[in-house]
């Protein structure tokens, strides 16, 4: 390392946020510039450790000393490349990602890891700056063509990793614009989508097709998609939104996150004005159930849009601050985090179970009754005398999602399922259907953007060999040796 007592001089410092005020009247990303000089200096608390655990603690295996080491002897070119051997798309990761990498450094075993998050999200950003990031088409046409279903992360690193190859690849999204949920459940202040857009033109120039506005299953059968394409990538992602079947679900008002989230964007993309959405928090008593990432992402997108209050419900007990004896390094860190959308306001709420919608003379919800609960024994317990009624006339539902709509393209196919609802395969992302693969939260379920890169880009490898009998494309994870998460 450049500096093997950079972390012994060095305490760890992040970019500061925009002031509350500002950011919360617009929807711009929020954090301020961070000087070179600093980032270089972060970069030099990168240990010698002798055996890098955040390798290992990062999904797609990222070189991540390396390029440590060379952002602080300011090689940066060579840093991008270190950083694009693994990683299609370190803008998205590096901005969305919640770094089990970090979790797993070695110096954060007794003190506050390295900021590898933001080292990464540097390198990839000065890198399109200086020009760096170009189209990489492929010097040889195989002549085959593959269909990849899914135009989320794992959709897209599995697409350029074929086109690259040297297959014809056409990306099918349902949406109007490609992204998935990058583009449509992702805030715009979380990630701006002109990094979508800049990284789509370059995919495009390499000769990746998309097409949008597509239901594969409804608008294109499944067998005329197996019969045009010597393969298929199934990357549609984990969909089915899980439900609160209480008393009162029915009422007005009441709507699941990605119901709710998407229509910001919409405005954000310029269809409609921000007062034209027709789902707002504007003036609103929200209620979020859910206390995830999603949930802060409607925690934040509802300050940007007005809301008179907003309460974030979590049935789990607040975390600890500090890692309790059965979370131990380098396992990712189950503790207490405040995201920015949390900065900036609302109130959070832990231990707490809605039990009924009230509804007002409209049939439109006017409240909810809910209760305490303690966590004994692995189930759910209901505290005596705990009970409560909080007013709202806006609840979202942000309880994640529980696997892949399976109507239409997935029984067309008839593909087998796991016991969880997700579409099963071996251990080289292959469905029992020939010729018909899946990678992403499709086939393991929920989960971080950065595995549904890394199995985008393994799944693509087995198709390359599937196809051509041999791949140069990086060696694949088994889908067997994929944790959940």
């Amino acid at each position: 390392m450049g500096d093997v007592r950079g972390f012994l001089k060095h305490d760890r410092e992040l970019p500061s946020t925009r002031p509350v005020p500002d950011r919360v009247a617009d929807w711009r990303e929020v954090y301020l510039p961070f000087a070179q000089d600093k980032l270089q200096t972060q970069a030099s608390r990168c240990m010698d450790c002798g055996i890098p655990f955040c390798n290992d603690g990062c999904p797609l295996g990222n070189l991540i000393p390396d390029w440590n080491d060379l952002v602080y002897r300011d090689h940066w070119k060579q840093a991008i490349d270190r950083l694009h051997a693994t990683n299609n798309f370190p803008e998205f990761t590096g901005r969305l990602c919640p770094a089990p990498c970090e979790g797993a450094c070695v110096l954060g075993i007794n003190e506050d890891p390295v900021t590898i998050k933001q080292v990464e999200v540097t390198i990839i950003d000065r890198a399109w700056d200086e020009g760096w990031v170009v189209p990489r088409p492929p010097s040889v046409k195989t002549d085959k063509r593959v269909a990849v279903v899914g135009s989320g992360p794992a959709g897209l690193a599995a697409a350029q990793q074929l086109t690259r190859a040297g297959h014809d690849v056409v990306v099918f999204e349902r949406a109007d614009r490609i992204g998935g949920l990058l583009r449509y459940g992702i805030p715009e202040f979380k990630m701006e989508k002109r990094h979508i857009d800049r990284r789509l033109a370059q995919m495009e120039a390499e000769g990746t097709e998309f097409r949008t506005g597509v239901n594969v299953g409804v608008d294109i059968s499944a067998d005329e998609l197996r019969e045009q394409f010597d393969a298929v990538v199934l990357a549609g992602g984990s969909t089915t939104a899980r439900d609160l079947p209480i008393e009162g679900r029915d009422l007005d008002g009441i709507h699941q996150a990605m119901e709710f989230l998407p229509w910001a964007n919409k405005a954000q993309q310029g269809d409609m004005a921000v007062d034209e959405v027709p789902i707002s928090a504007q003036g609103r008593k929200v209620v979020i159930i859910g206390g995830g990432d999603t949930g802060a992402d409607c925690l934040g997108t509802a300050h940007r849009q007005g809301a008179a209050s907003v309460h974030q419900f979590e049935i789990m007990p607040r975390p600890p601050d500090e890692r309790p004896a059965a979370n131990p390094w380098p396992t990712f860190p189950m503790t207490f985090k405040i995201s920015s959308a949390h900065e900036e306001g609302g109130e959070r709420v832990y231990s707490v179970n809605t039990e009924e919608f009230l509804s007002d003379e409209h049939g439109r919800v006017r409240a909810l009754k809910a209760h305490e609960v303690e966590f004994i024994e692995g189930r759910f317990q209901r505290i005596e005398d705990s009970d409560f009624e909080l007013e709202t006339d806006l609840v979202l539902l942000a309880m994640g999602f529980i696997g892949p709509e399976q109507e239409g393209l997935l029984d067309q196919l008839g593909v087998s399922l796991t016991e969880r609802g997700n579409v099963a395969r071996d251990d080289r992302y292959a469905t029992d259907v020939d010729d018909v693969y899946v990678c992403g939260d499709m086939g393991r379920g929920q989960s971080l953007i950065v595995w549904a890169i890394a199995e985008g880009r393994a799944c693509a490898r087995t198709v390359d060999e599937q196809l051509m009998g041999t791949s140069a494309l990086p060696a694949p994870i088994p889908a067997s040796a994929v944790p959940l998460r």
